[in-house]
């Protein structure tokens, strides 16, 4: 072989190996695309489940308002004479 044809050879071998880096490359970015586009939506979750979290136990507490607030009117018709409701 002559040196026109190692380096014709040698060449290729360089396209091809740059291109295979170039692939490898474009697949880690669409991974790391794909990476930070869960961890945006886990946040994301994260922030609607703490609101629901938070809503769930304001309406606890009105519903524990509630019944307190039941009791004592029970309590004031019993003390009028009245019976209260089963």
């Amino acid at each position: 072989m002559d040196a026109t044809t190692i380096g014709a050879v040698l060449t290729c071998v360089g396209v091809l190996s740059g291109s295979a880096v170039a692939y490898i490359g474009k697949r880690g970015e669409r991974g790391n695309s794909l990476t930070d586009q869960l961890q945006e939506e886990l946040v994301s979750e994260r922030a609607e489940r703490k609101t629901a979290q938070s809503e769930a136990t304001a309406l606890q507490q009105q519903r524990r308002d509630y019944l307190i607030r039941i009791t004592q009117l029970e309590i004031e018709i019993i003390r009028l004479g009245g019976t209260p409701p089963p």
